[in-house]
């Protein structure tokens, strides 16, 4: 199962997906994600690091404070989510590319 495996070169590859990840996460602070709630009442903007940069309330609904909580909670929710969905889709981006087709454990 383990034939052929080289191990100087998976510790090479280790290293490269390591510096990969630190390159992966600092872009991710320059995209910025923005999602809206209440028909665009509350905007909730990320940036690809997770962090929170800017929300936008609708002075409509200020005096409505439970309504404000459940669409807050809901736009900072999705674009939550979506900087997960962000992270992953880049990891695998960068982790296929760096890959190349090979297979260093030799399956098929």
């Amino acid at each position: 199962m383990f034939e052929g495996l080289d191990m100087s070169k998976m510790g090479q590859m280790l290293e490269e997906l390591q510096s990969k990840a630190k390159e992966i996460e600092a872009q991710a602070k320059s995209v910025t994600m923005t999602a809206k709630a209440g028909g665009g009442m509350v905007e909730v903007t990320a940036n690809g690091g997770g962090e929170i940069i800017d929300i936008s309330i609708d002075d409509s609904i200020l005096d409505d404070k439970e309504s404000l909580q459940i669409l807050l909670i809901s736009a900072m929710n999705d674009v939550l989510r979506m900087v997960e969905d962000n992270k992953k889709s880049q990891a695998m981006n960068s982790l296929g590319g760096m890959m190349g087709g090979l297979n260093p454990f030799g399956m098929k």
